[in-house]
């Protein structure tokens, strides 16, 4: 079950979810979800690397995890677990379990990098004129990116 701490209702549902739990004396886990990247903050990624992809000669998919994940957000991104086999692998986050903090992040270093590194001015989320251009590249190139 997942109860709003920020509502009244929720808290006193909570309580009472907890205290049922109690009388079972079952074992509990409980677990702080963040806030998840907004839509608009979605569409938005998605937006900026599909441009850098038609100026910079990749596909979106390229950008997403060569560029973004692991040149720009390893920190963010990578992690590594035991596999079962008792090795240790690693792997990448997907972007749908960033919170809206670390989505923000993730974008604001990546626009950094596509400047100073690659000579490409990435639009910030508030240019809705190049925002639009940007789309109409993306569709220009679609077959490519």
């Amino acid at each position: 079950m997942i109860f709003n701490l920020k509502y009244p209702n929720d808290v006193k549902a909570a309580y009472n979810y907890l205290e049922n739990l109690e009388e079972h004396q079952v074992r509990v886990e409980i677990t702080k979800k963040s806030p998840i990247r907004s839509l608009a903050q979605n569409r938005y990624e998605h937006l900026i690397m599909g441009f850098f992809g038609c100026e910079y000669g990749l596909s979106l998919d390229e950008v997403k995890v060569d560029i973004f994940k692991r040149l720009c957000n390893r920190d963010i991104f990578e992690r590594e677990r035991i596999n079962k086999k008792g090795k240790s692998v690693k792997y990448l986050r997907s972007t749908a379990e960033l919170t809206t903090a670390e989505t923000t992040l993730a974008i604001e270093r990546f626009r950094n990098w596509a400047s100073m590194e690659a000579g490409i001015y990435l639009p910030a989320p508030n240019e809705t004129q190049f925002l639009e251009f940007c789309q109409r590249e993306i569709e220009r190139y679609k077959e490519y990116v």
